[in-house]
């Protein structure tokens, strides 16, 4: 299923930032810009203080990247573009380069949907300087905000136990593609439908929705707004009660739904939007059961996010159904990843790697050098018992070292392991099959499933010893005495 191609242009080659242009055009000067090259995607620390983070936006990075070209009118604009000198940035050798460009690209990256944790990385780049530089921007665009969403809506779900969480976060979402993605990315966390219609077409997410205040508003009585509603869609009634008084309104939409009944249908509920959610759903599942309609749901809403959720089904909420908006699809208490791409290996002179380390004053900024995997190991009932970040041509030995500590540790005694990257992209194509969303929201949520007993407590993901060791030795090489 194509998503940018049904709200972009077919060419994508200008969804970069400008210094990524000025860098490219700095490569082909010095004439380095065919050099090999390994660059990694990842991020620094789980967002939310969440135990782990959902990899999401892979499938949406794919079309952007078959969809990387820069056409006769972008390299016209980029003709404009004038330095401080106000002379032409770029020269029209280089924009003639530009226009033929076509990615020749090697990339492995972690399925969608998979538990991922801090420093692996989520995808790994290998191809010419110029061109795997070039496309940082936008593979960061779509994987930092997707993978964000995607842990938000992992948590809202945890917090309800299994009951549904609908995404209503459309009117509030940051932009058109912010709110498609958004829709994406939550039911990848876990959410079961969206009230994104476009979303719904595009990605074949389930859509559910009802009505606002304004409908009862339109008429004369919230009753005979009811009943207007019923006769209009007799097959999906949930009522909204809490325009004016909500115990009344739950009375009136109960009568409505003795009327329904004889017509041959039946309420589905009512939707809850403001007040005191604890007693008013209390109140309501109470009418409901003594009416008659114990199958009834009740709808909640009202700036809902996990903590809110979780401290109402501690007071014994009869919510069952939630619908969650702002707080979700714009990551309420963190507004980004803050995903990285770092470049790790570069061809030499004599065609072998050279391995690069950014450093920094803060440890946690140092990135890993070398042409990194991922693998995950499992003991014999099939649970994860740790990560190890390694480059096969490295090191390849199962024990494994975390930076900033003097201990390790020995996956020695693992049962099985899995390669976490997967070949993507290849010679500039796709060789990465594209998966029904809701595959890949099955994944999600038997991930985790599986990684729900480490909750609580640090799992570990560590270098491998070679690994652990090249690092270090670059660190004391390229520090100042």
């Amino acid at each position: 299923m194509q998503h940018f191609s049904q709200l972009y242009p077919s060419k994508m080659g200008l969804f970069l930032d400008l210094y990524h242009l000025t860098m490219a055009f700095g490569f082909w000067k010095t004439g380095i810009y065919n050099k090999r090259s390994v660059f990694h995607l990842f991020y620094r620390s789980n967002p939310f203080n969440h135990p782990y983070s959902i990899a999401a936006g892979l499938e949406l990075a794919l079309e952007a990247l078959e969809s990387f070209r820069f056409s006769y009118e972008d390299v016209a604009y980029l003709a404009q573009i004038k330095g401080n000198d106000d002379k032409p940035l770029f020269d029209e050798g280089f924009l003639n380069y530009l226009q033929r460009l076509e990615l020749d690209l090697e990339i492995a990256a972690i399925p969608e949907g998979t538990i991922v944790f801090p420093n692996e990385p989520l995808m790994r780049v290998e191809g010419s300087l110029l061109h795997a530089q070039i496309v940082e921007s936008v593979l960061l665009n779509v994987i930092n905000f997707s993978t964000l969403i995607a842990t938000k809506a992992s948590r809202m779900v945890q917090a309800t136990k299994g009951e549904p969480v609908l995404e209503f976060g459309l009117r509030r979402a940051q932009g058109l593609d912010g709110a498609l993605t958004a829709s994406r990315a939550a039911y990848i966390g876990g959410c079961h439908a969206t009230s994104n219609v476009m979303a719904g077409k595009i990605c074949g997410i389930p859509v559910k929705g009802t009505h606002a205040h304004s409908w009862v508003l339109s008429f004369d009585e919230e009753l005979t707004s009811f009943y207007e509603y019923a006769k209009a869609m007799p097959g999906n009634c949930i009522f909204l009660v809490d325009t004016f008084d909500t115990i009344e309104g739950v009375k009136k939409a109960i009568e409505v739904g003795h009327w329904l009944r004889k017509q041959g249908h039946e309420m589905i509920g009512v939707r809850l939007d403001s007040g005191d959610l604890v007693a008013l759903s209390k109140q309501a599942r109470i009418l409901l059961d003594e009416a008659g309609f114990p199958k009834a749901t009740i709808v909640g809403s009202d700036s809902l996010d996990e903590y809110k959720i979780q401290q109402l089904k501690k007071e014994g909420c009869k919510i069952s159904v939630w619908g969650i908006g702002t707080n979700l699809v714009t990551a309420k208490d963190q507004s980004a990843l803050g995903g990285v791409y770092k470049l790790a290996a570069l061809e030499n002179e004599l065609g072998a790697w050279d391995y690069k380390i950014k450093l920094s004053e803060n440890p946690i900024k140092i990135s890993n050098p070398g042409i990194l995997s991922v693998r995950r190991f499992f003991d014999q009932k099939g649970i994860p018992i740790g990560d190890q970040i390694y480059d096969p041509d490295i090191g390849d030995e199962f024990s494994t070292h975390f930076p900033g500590r003097e201990n390790h540790l020995s996956f020695d005694d693992f049962h099985t392991q899995e390669e976490l990257l997967k070949p993507i992209f290849s010679k500039g194509k796709r060789i990465y099959p594209p998966l029904p969303l809701s595959q890949i929201r099955k994944h999600s949520l038997e991930q985790q499933d599986l990684f729900s007993s480490f909750f609580k407590k640090n799992y570990p993901v560590g270098l491998e010893t070679g690994l652990f060791q090249l690092k270090d030795s670059l660190i004391h090489e390229h520090s100042p005495i």
